[in-house]
């Protein structure tokens, strides 16, 4: 039963903000901060999940200016979870179908996200250089999941480098951000869900010898958040099991 209820009121408050992001950005359509104040809202939905959401930030990713974001992608409670750690100036880029689900959809287009095609990889390149020259002209940050779908608690998937190749093109620095793992650790029909930790990494430039070797530069980067993502669940099985 609580389960029932939860979804009812998941759908529920994902109506109300997203009709109420709609009206505001209505007024601003595409404005740089739309994604974070939408989000501000998305974020407090964790509540709702029985799940607390604690988001680390170093010093060196504080106030950093225009990034280029590197997030796992687990399942659909990213939309919430995730939500608390997004930074201001920030847009995301998703998939083109995104802007036809009712409510959510326009929401999403008028917040500013970016949408792309990914069956035309000729859009999908020039995604990239629309992408760029967008972080470099509107200073923005732009959050992507480089594993291009959810993970399902198969682990950390192979990365595809698109988010290296724009961030090379714009000339910005690229953050790793890890989240703990969510599947099978949110049971809608428990009252505790216990910890969600979501942690920024230090930023990673990517000189002239990572543009030499990209795919063994993006190999690192999986590894580097592979290794944190596992240590980041075992603190947070640990913090439920107590």
């Amino acid at each position: 039963m609580l389960a029932v209820i939860r979804i009812f009121l998941l759908f529920l408050a994902l109506f109300i903000i997203s009709i109420t992001s709609i009206l505001y950005c209505l007024l601003r359509p595409f404005h740089r901060n739309n994604v974070y104040h939408t989000a501000k809202f998305l974020g407090k939905v964790t509540t709702l999940l029985g799940i607390n959401v604690e988001v680390r930030i170093p010093e060196s990713v504080k106030n950093i200016g225009p990034v280029v974001w590197l997030a796992n992608h687990q399942n659909s409670y990213d939309l919430f979870t995730h939500a608390n750690a997004v930074q201001p100036g920030t847009v995301s880029v998703g998939k083109k179908s995104l802007k036809w689900i009712p409510f959510f959809g326009q929401m999403y287009w008028l917040t500013g996200n970016i949408l792309i095609d990914r069956k035309n990889t000729n859009k999908a390149m020039n995604t990239i250089e629309l992408t760029a020259d967008k972080i470099r002209k509107n200073k923005l940050s732009v959050w992507v999941f480089p594993e291009g779908t959810r993970s399902r608690g198969k682990g950390l998937l192979p990365f595809k480098t698109g988010a290296f190749r724009t961030a090379m093109q714009a000339n910005v620095p690229i953050v790793p951000i890890c989240a703990s793992n969510q599947v099978g650790t949110i049971d809608l029909n428990r009252w505790n869900n216990g910890k969600i930790i979501i942690e920024f990494l230090a930023p990673i430039y990517l000189e002239a010898a990572n543009r030499d070797n990209l795919r063994s530069t993006v190999n690192e980067v999986h590894t580097l958040m592979a290794n944190k993502i596992d240590k980041l669940s075992a603190e947070a099985a640990a913090y439920r099991n107590r």
